[in-house]
């Protein structure tokens, strides 16, 4: 049985649609009436595309794939492992999830994983909130070892001029420090045996794909997801044409096998145009007054006071609006040369986007799916839990960034 999943474009746009829409075309007035100058949206537009095309080829990538069912196999397969066991499977868990929002983006996290823990938790007689906490939290914290993780990521390593492997030698400690706060969290507040209600679970049986175009589809997708993260691991650049490449030979293997999977709604058109509108709306805000206050709020020393100030402005804005409007914001008024305080920002804006559910486009996705599959996450706790997570884990992964610094 294929994990459900929601749909990429409901009949009617929701009003999270209606707000993306919206900011775009704020954007585009902007320009129309000269209060963004051409040539700065120019120059704008120019710096995002890469990024664009990295996003919707790795969400093609990674939706194709979980049609070919890989995510199903893994994730059974884990729980297979587990064998019955709470506490491997968690760490299994926390692995998995891990890994994928590393080298597959926290967009694949929240989009496909979520939905497959979810069908996994009824077979398997498992608790399904630990499970959607477990993608919701990590689609954020493991978000900063490597710039295709998150587009933060590849905004911060643009600006600071790093290649793949430099940002990963940058920030390996703060990413350990905050996916080992992460894990002992998701421990003391849903996994342990008092949170999760149960001794034991039953493994499930393991995905059979009976039909030889299933095993095709399976090991072609398979292999492009491995292909890609080589790429992300050997390439100093050129990494949005590595998730094309491999989107495209996923693409081309089930134009063969199964076409009627290939459709429009595969390309994730809402996270696109988000993007696109807040790149033209937040240089135009910067221009008017934001910048000044952003000053006063980071500073502009790139010491230890600077990255704190920094990670917790990141922080503190994420919860407020969101993330990538906030890093955005930040990254406009942090000298180019402040490299620590711009890692900072990067780590506040992703480590620390978990206390409102609206912090984080992976968050409001997770949420999404919890929503489509019948879990209802307490309010109160999300928050509660999310604020002690954000403090810990931020306190942990600033030091762990200027120690090694």
């Amino acid at each position: 049985m294929v994990s459900p999943r929601l749909s990429r474009i409901p009949r009617m746009p929701s009003a999270l649609d209606r707000v993306r829409i919206g900011l775009l075309l704020l954007g585009v007035i902007f320009v129309l009436t000269g209060a963004l100058p051409a040539d700065e949206a120019a120059a704008s537009i120019a710096r995002v595309a890469p990024l664009l095309l990295f996003l919707g080829s790795v969400i093609v990538l990674a939706e194709l794939a979980m049609r070919a069912r890989v995510f199903d196999v893994i994730a059974t397969r884990i729980a297979i492992i587990g064998g019955g066991n709470y506490p491997a499977l968690f760490l299994l868990c926390v692995g998995f999830a891990s890994v994928t929002t590393v080298f597959l983006n926290l967009d694949t996290t929240a989009v496909l994983l979520t939905p497959v823990f979810l069908a996994l938790a009824p077979r398997a007689k498992i608790a399904a909130l630990p499970l959607a906490m477990t993608t919701i939290w990590l689609a954020n914290t493991a978000s900063l070892l490597l710039p295709v993780s998150n587009l933060t990521n590849l905004l911060a390593a643009d600006r600071v001029a790093l290649d793949a492997e430099d940002f990963a030698a940058r920030m390996w400690a703060p990413q350990l420090a905050a996916i080992l706060v992460t894990t002992a969290a998701l421990w003391a507040f849903y996994w342990r045996r008092g949170a999760r209600g149960a001794d034991r679970y039953l493994p499930p049986s393991p995905v059979r794909l009976e039909q030889p175009r299933e095993r095709g589809l399976c090991a072609v997708a398979a292999g492009a997801c491995v292909l890609f993260v080589g790429a992300v691991i050997f390439l100093h650049e050129g990494i949005s044409l590595a998730a094309a490449g491999a989107a495209l030979i996923v693409v081309a293997a089930f134009a063969v096998l199964d076409r009627q999977a290939l459709r429009l709604s595969l390309i994730p058109w809402r996270l696109l145009i988000l993007v696109a509108g807040l790149f033209l709306v937040i240089p135009t805000l910067s221009r008017h007054g934001l910048a000044e206050v952003m000053t006063a709020l980071i500073g502009t020393s790139d010491d230890v006071g600077g990255a704190v100030r920094a990670a917790l402005t990141g922080a503190g804005l994420s919860n407020v609006i969101n993330n990538l409007p906030a890093y955005a914001a930040g990254e406009a008024v942090v000298p180019p040369a402040n490299g620590d305080q711009l890692l900072a920002l990067l780590i506040g804006t992703n480590v620390g986007a978990v206390v409102t559910p609206w912090a984080s486009l992976a968050t409001l996705l997770c949420l999404e799916s919890c929503r489509a599959n019948g879990l209802v996450v307490p309010l109160r706790r999300f928050v509660r839990t999310g604020l002690v997570l954000a403090v810990l884990a931020l306190a942990a992964s600033v030091a762990a960034l200027l120690i090694t610094g």
